[in-house]
């Protein structure tokens, strides 16, 4: 039974999430104040959802009307109501899309223990596999992205999610195949397989985000978006509640296997139910619900613009002409460097230098940023949506890398658990706006290339954080070695500079960024 603790307490967490925004939207929606029955499901969570159903209707308030409090709980719950509602192909999507978000931060979480206990590599070799991975993916996104347009969904979709397949299998078993050791028969093949992982995510992730696309219109687009992102984050947490028994049980190779398994019943989901009829049945809904809307186009300029004339507008107006952009993507690397650390420190952290419960469950702690982001966000973009995108940048940096100092305190599952809530709240105030900011700057026809190179600084956090994060838990927290003889204050205490040196650096230069900091893009 105690094997099983962690599973119900990550149910418990699940469903008191459920009966929150359940009842809350059900009291919005019959006419009753959200709030009071907010606080009401918090202490009493079935209950209030019980009685919310059987009280009578009001007259319900028109959307324009709600508080703060109402737009954040809606918000929350929308993505799954609309996943109710949605085209079956589309629900194709998403249904794939959770099980590949749980099936990936399973995976990556245990990747680097996985690489020191069964592929026989030090802690600083296993690093650079996981950063290989995690890397690896952001390139093959850049190059394979493509794919989709040209072959379609449904085969974007299927080929994507065999090539992970054949990986999985190689990765998982490859030390009963192979001799441990860098470079040996299993080390070859775990690198294969993680290839097939490579190659199949670089397809999965921009097909996804294409299919939302082609299956909504511009009124649901929004909505198909941000289901994908909340079924993500869902997915994320997921490992948590599944990986910690069956490791316990059968190992990780175990764990593995039942990711193996996942990826078969994702292509299964892919074939039966995003077939060509549902795919043509719900093409023809969107192009017949966007009949008779008319649209005022904007002009495209470069569409009447000669080769030589495109040409010398993109040398214009390329992005990295801008010194203060430049400046302000590649200053953020620091503070991203805790992003990595998810994957590359934490799962390594937790299960050495704790002992019981969090040693023994170190999936749920690593994974509980992706349901604490969920729930934060839309609190956090409703604070402060019109708040100055670079103060906010300013003060996001800092709340996000300031925690950090509170795992210097030394390992303690209060301080693990501040230091996961502050981060992440951190993390919602600053990560969406910059990708606003980055869109917002772009000049029209430039908006990919401006992301692009936005994203840039995040694939290289993910090589260099990789580089050295092996050689500080060879150090600081090494294995086979007791919690009271690690020192992972120094470790987590130079982690926390090297992450300040993000809002610092913005607090430095914003006399110059202000100077030609734009919110959106002013033409010349």
């Amino acid at each position: 039974m105690s094997d099983l603790l962690i599973v119900f307490i990550g149910l418990a967490i699940m469903l008191f999430i459920f009966f929150v925004l359940a009842t809350s939207r059900t009291a919005i929606l019959k006419g009753y104040n959200g709030l009071p029955w907010f606080l009401f499901s918090i202490v009493l969570p079935p209950f209030a959802f019980i009685g919310i159903l059987m009280a009578k209707p009001k007259i319900a308030k028109p959307k324009e009307d709600f508080d703060f409090a109402e737009n954040i709980i809606m918000d929350l719950s929308q993505p799954f109501v609309d996943l109710a509602h949605t085209s079956r192909a589309l629900l194709g999507v998403n249904l794939s899309y959770v099980l590949e978000g749980l099936t990936y931060f399973g995976v990556v979480g245990l990747l680097a223990i996985f690489f020191n206990d069964f592929i026989g590599l030090d802690d600083i070799d296993a690093g650079r596999m996981v950063g290989i991975l995690t890397a690896g993916i952001t390139i093959a996104m850049l190059f394979l992205g493509a794919t989709v347009d040209w072959i379609g969904l449904r085969k974007s979709l299927l080929i994507a999610l065999s090539l992970m397949l054949v990986g999985r299998i190689l990765l998982t078993t490859s030390p009963d195949f192979g001799v441990p050791g860098l470079w040996d028969s299993a080390h070859i093949l775990a690198m294969l397989g993680i290839l097939g992982i490579i190659l199949g995510y670089g397809i999965y992730q921009p097909a996804c985000y294409a299919g939302v696309k082609q299956l909504t219109n511009e009124k649901t687009a929004a909505m198909g978006y941000a289901m994908l992102y909340a079924l993500m984050n869902l997915g994320g947490f997921l490992p948590g509640i599944i990986s910690p028994p069956i490791r316990r049980a059968f190992g990780i190779p175990g764990v593995f296997w039942v990711y193996v398994v996942l990826t078969v019943v994702g292509i299964g989901i892919v074939y039966f139910i995003i077939t060509k009829k549902a795919m043509r049945k719900a093409l023809g809904d969107i192009k017949e619900s966007s009949e008779g809307e008319k649209k005022e186009e904007e002009k495209d300029e470069m569409a009447e613009m000669t080769s030589k004339e495109k040409f010398l507008f993109y040398i214009k107006n390329f992005p990295l002409r801008d010194l203060r952009f430049l400046y302000f993507i590649f200053i953020l690397i620091f503070v991203q460097t805790l992003f990595a650390h998810n994957w590359l420190t934490l799962p390594l952290y937790t299960s050495r230098a704790f002992e019981g419960f969090v040693s023994d469950n170190f999936e749920f702690f690593v994974n509980l940023n992706p349901i604490l982001i969920f729930i934060l966000t839309p609190m956090v973009t409703a604070l402060t949506s019109k708040k100055d995108t670079y103060n906010m940048m300013v003060i996001g940096t800092f709340v996000m890398a300031s925690p950090t100092f509170i795992l210097a305190l030394g390992p303690n599952i209060y301080t693990l658990i501040a230091y996961l809530i502050i981060m992440t709240l951190g993390e919602a105030m600053w990560q969406p706006r910059f990708l606003q900011w980055v869109a917002e700057i772009a000049p029209k026809n430039m908006t990919g290339i401006y992301m692009g190179i936005g994203q840039f600084p995040w694939f290289l956090t993910k090589v260099i954080t990789s580089l050295y994060s092996g050689w500080f838990l060879m150090n600081y927290a090494p294995s086979n070695t007791p919690p009271s003889e690690m020192n992972t204050e120094t470790m987590w205490l130079i982690y926390a500079c090297i992450a300040m040196v993000s809002p610092l650096g913005l607090i430095l230069a914003r006399k110059w960024m202000r100077k030609g900091f734009k919110v959106k893009h002013e033409s010349k």
